[in-house]
C-alpha cells in the first residue's frame, strides 16, 4: 500500500468552494494501490479572527487557552472537508492532532513534536478511507492541547509523512512552490525548481513562509522529500530532498523576518543577570536567537540576542517586566527586521561578509547587527528600510 501525505493551507482552504475542488484533486490520485491522508490549515484568515477575538477579551489571554481556541480553526476544516467526500460517495474520517497520535512537549503557542503514534490514521487508510487530519495541533505528554506555532501543520504533514512510511509529502499553497525572493517584493524572483534540507531549513528559519523549518528537520531527519506546490495551478514545484555535497552555488535566495527586537544586556555580575533573563523568558515561552555573550572586555561585560516578536502573546507585558527589573542594564531595540543571504559556501572566507557590508553602506543602510553560518549571512536593518534591503540584495547576487 502506497501512503501519500498533502497539506493544505491558507487560501486553499479559504471557503467551501475551494474544499470541493480538493476533493476532485484528491479522487483523480486516489486507486487501489494508493492511501492518502490529508492536513488541513484552518480556512482563510480564521486563526487571525480568534487571535482578535481573545484580544477583544483579554489583553494577555493565557497561552493555554489560547491554545484551545486556536486549534478549533483546523476541526472547523477537517470537518467539512470530511463532508464534502461524503457528499461524493467517498469514505472520509476526521481526526484532531490528539486523536492523530501527534504527541508534543510541554510548551504552548510554540510546541515541538516529541512522538508520532498514528495507529488510529493507519487503521482507517487500511479500510480505503481518506483520512482528514487538522494540522497546527497536538497534545503534550499531560494531554493538554498544543499548538505548534507558525507553519506548525507543515510539520504535522511531515512528522505524519515519516510515521506513516509514506512515499512523500506534498505541501499544498498559493504559490507554485519556492523562490529566491518574495514573489510579492521582487518581481522578477526567481523559482527555484529544487533545494537541498540544510538550504531550507535556513530559508524557513530566516522568515520564508513557503516551509516550517521544523518540518523540514523531520524530513531531513526521516530522508522523506517535500514537494511544494499550487493547489490548483499544476506544473512547476520545488521538491526539497537530500542533495550530492560538495558543490559551492554561493546565494541561492533572499529571506527575510519582521518585528525583531535586538535585546542588550550589560554590567556586572553578567552571568547571573543573563541567566535570570533567561530564566523569565522560559518561563514565558518566549525563544531567543543569536545569542553573544562577550567578557572581560575595558567597557564591561555584554550579552545580546534577538527576539522574534511578532507571534509572541503579551511581548509588552515581559518587555515591561524585565525593564522594571534590570533598568538601565538591560535596553530593546525595536522595529527592526532582518534579511538574509541564503546559499551554500558562503562561509568559506571573509568574501561575503565583506561584499555585504560595502553594499549596505553604498545604499546608505545601516545594520544593527549582523550573523553567519555556513549557509546564511543575516543583517539587522531598520524595519522601514526592509523591502529596500531584499531588492537591492537580490539584484546584486540574483539578477
Amino acid at each position: 500500500m502506497k501512503i501519500i501525505v498533502q497539506k493544505y493551507g491558507g487560501s486553499s482552504v479559504a471557503d467551501t468552494e475551494k474544499l470541493q475542488q480538493i476533493v476532485s484533486q484528491v479522487t483523480q490520485a486516489l486507486n487501489q494501490d494508493t492511501r492518502i491522508a490529508i492536513v488541513v490549515s484552518a480556512m482563510g484568515k480564521t486563526t487571525d479572527g480568534l487571535v482578535s477575538l481573545a484580544r477583544s477579551i483579554s489583553s494577555h489571554p493565557t497561552r493555554r487557552e489560547m491554545d484551545m481556541l486556536l486549534s478549533t480553526g483546523e476541526r472547523t476544516t477537517m470537518a467539512l472537508l470530511c463532508m464534502a467526500f461524503h457528499e461524493q460517495g467517498i469514505e472520509a474520517v476526521s481526526f484532531t492532532g490528539s486523536q492523530a497520535g501527534i504527541i508534543t512537549n510541554d510548551r504552548h503557542n510554540d510546541a515541538r513534536v516529541i512522538e508520532v503514534r498514528p495507529f488510529r490514521v493507519m487503521d482507517e487508510l487500511e479500510k480505503g478511507r481518506v483520512v482528514v487530519i487538522g494540522g497546527f495541533q497536538g497534545v503534550s505528554y499531560k494531554r493538554d492541547i498544543t499548538t505548534l506555532g507558525r507553519g506548525g501543520s507543515d510539520t504535522t504533514a511531515v512528522a505524519l509523512a515519516a510515521a506513516l512510511d509514506a512515499e512523500r509529502c506534498e505541501i499544498y499553497s498559493d504559490i507554485d512552490g519556492v523562490y529566491s525572493a518574495d514573489p510579492t517584493i521582487v518581481q522578477d524572483a526567481r523559482h527555484i525548481p529544487e533545494l537541498s534540507y540544510p538550504v531550507m531549513q535556513e530559508m524557513s528559519t530566516a522568515g520564508a513562509k513557503v516551509l516550517h523549518a521544523q518540518a523540514v528537520q523531520f524530513a531531513k531527519e526521516k530522508n522523506i522529500a517535500i514537494y511544494a506546490r499550487s493547489a490548483f495551478d499544476p506544473g512547476r514545484e520545488t521538491v526539497i530532498r537530500k542533495m550530492a555535497s560538495g558543490v559551492i552555488k554561493g546565494v541561492i535566495g533572499v529571506a527575510s523576518e519582521s518585528d525583531i527586537t535586538l535585546v542588550n544586556i550589560c554590567g556586572d555580575p553578567m552571568q547571573s543577570r543573563l541567566q535570570q533573563v533567561l530564566t523569565f523568558l522560559e518561563s514565558e515561552q518566549v525563544p531567543i536567537k543569536e545569542l553573544h555573550l562577550a567578557q572581560g572586555l575595558e567597557a564591561g561585560n555584554k550579552v545580546s540576542f534577538v527576539v522574534s516578536s511578532k507571534n509572541i502573546y503579551g511581548w509588552e507585558r515581559i518587555r515591561k517586566a524585565l525593564e522594571d527589573e534590570h533598568g538601565k542594564n538591560i535596553r530593546f531595540d525595536s522595529d527592526l527586521s532582518a534579511v538574509s543571504l541564503i546559499g551554500e559556501g558562503l562561509s568559506k572566507d571573509n568574501s561575503m561578509v565583506l561584499e555585504t557590508m560595502d553594499l549596505f553602506n553604498q545604499n546608505g543602510i545601516r545594520f544593527k547587527g549582523m550573523v553567519t553560518t555556513s549557509f546564511r549571512v543575516s543583517v539587522l536593518v531598520d524595519k522601514e528600510r526592509i523591502n529596500d534591503c531584499i531588492r537591492m540584495c537580490h539584484e546584486k547576487w540574483l539578477n
